[in-house]
């Protein structure tokens, strides 16, 4: 499949034979210019798309798409972009995503502009695994990648054994992405996996029948390490075990400007349900080994038991400007890490803290007063869990702002 990338001839999808090479030397300074012949052999980045009624056998342009992502996605190199056009793909295997781009040129998969695609794994056999079974590591995801340097933006990925499922994944960009109803975690990120970016990702409805919702998260990035990895944006909601999960993950991530609601509650009729319901779990696992996570301008509320929780992580975590609301549990249950717990709020949790071994400062608690709902501007909370502007931000909102004006508290 790499000879059709043209990596030595030039050609590229949608080009005659033979066409490429003569644009390619039109395009190309001389050596004689000052190039190294490498450089004059270099292949032009390729736009690939694919559609509905496509054939793998095209040449993968507009007028002669691919009719399966993964036909693209083995095409695709460095510097590559795959759009894919609206409307169903029903999976019979899994999309598998192995190579890898390059510092400054990667390989790009998303939507064709204007369009949403929407990625079906409901086929997939192990979406179906029965109540004790598990997963083979190759088959998690309807999207199952390792690999770096990829810019993956406005799909929809739903039914799968995970939605999207990155193991040992390096400076990746996830954007605008929909992972719902998927079988396990709509988006697991896990193993050696460092400096990637979650930006705007709705995860909702994810659910596990062979655990009866004991593991399906909206987000994980759990049992790994690796730096740098940051979550904006997001919002993860209706999911069976918690809204966020970093589980045995041992290198510090930061979650920003993030909405974790309706978590752990058994929208499934599970026969006997194991969900935790908790918006952002922030460590913990069996060990309970240390790791130093940060929550900055977050929202958690209406879930089943905590908005915010260390699950045992007696890491050095980070809390700053968050607010929690009408959770079932603790709004910040940090009683076994040491927290640094900076101008958050808690309104109307059936505990406010737990703090722990850190520090508290400038939080309602430690201001005093009836932090009610008549202590914030709005306790409607369906802008913020409406429709996204349109370049994919939370909309702006008066939840769950103090009325005084005080400066704690999330703000979007």
């Amino acid at each position: 499949m790499r000879s059709l990338r043209g990596a030595k001839s030039g050609w590229r999808p949608g080009w005659p034979a033979g066409v490429g090479v003569a644009v390619a030397a039109l395009l190309l300074p001389t050596a004689g210019a000052g190039t190294t012949a490498a450089a004059e052999a270099a292949p032009l980045a390729a736009l690939i798309v694919v559609a509905p009624d496509g054939d793998d056998g095209g040449a993968g342009t507009v007028a002669d798409p691919l009719a399966t992502v993964q036909a693209a996605v083995d095409r695709a190199g460095p510097g590559d972009t795959v759009q894919v056009r609206g409307g169903t793909y029903t999976l019979s295997e899994n999309i598998t995503i192995a190579t890898s781009g390059e510092p400054g040129s990667p390989i790009t998969l998303s939507a064709y502009p204007g369009e949403r695609p929407v990625i079906d794994g409901d086929e997939l056999p192990a979406s179906h695994t029965p109540v004790g079974g598990s997963i083979p590591r190759e088959e998690r995801g309807a999207i199952h990648m390792e690999a770096a340097h990829w810019v993956i933006e406005n799909l929809e990925i739903i039914r799968g054994p995970y939605g999207i499922y990155c193991d040992g994944c390096d400076d990746n960009v996830f954007r605008n992405l929909t992972t719902r109803d998927n079988y396990e975690t709509g988006f697991q990120l896990q193993g050696v996996s460092s400096r990637n970016l979650i930006e705007n990702l709705d995860s909702f409805g994810n659910h596990d029948p062979r655990k009866n919702g004991e593991s399906a998260d909206g987000l994980g990035i759990k049992e790994g390490a690796g730096e740098g990895n940051r979550v904006v944006g997001a919002r993860l909601w209706h999911n069976a075990d918690d809204g966020f999960d970093a589980w045995e993950f041992l290198s510090p991530v930061a979650l920003e400007s993030t909405v974790a609601w309706g978590n752990g509650f058994n929208r499934w009729d599970f026969p006997d349900f194991e969900g935790d319901g908790n918006g952002f779990k922030m460590g913990g696992g069996d060990e309970d080994l240390p790791a130093d996570h940060a929550l900055s301008n977050c929202l958690a509320f209406g879930n089943a038991v905590d908005g915010v929780t260390d699950n045992g992580n007696p890491g050095a975590l980070t809390v700053t400007r968050t607010s929690t609301y009408a959770n079932g549990g603790t709004g910040f249950d940090l009683a076994d890490s040491r927290t640094a717990l900076t101008a958050n709020l808690s309104v109307l949790d059936a505990a406010a803290v737990e703090p722990g071994g850190g520090t508290s400062e400038g939080n309602s608690w430690d201001l005093g007063g009836d932090w009610g709902e008549d202590s914030v501007l709005s306790v409607d909370a369906s802008t913020i869990t409406g429709p996204r502007g349109p370049d994919g931000a939370i909309p702006s909102s008066d939840f769950l702002v103090p009325a005084d004006g005080s400066a704690i508290g999330a703000r979007f």
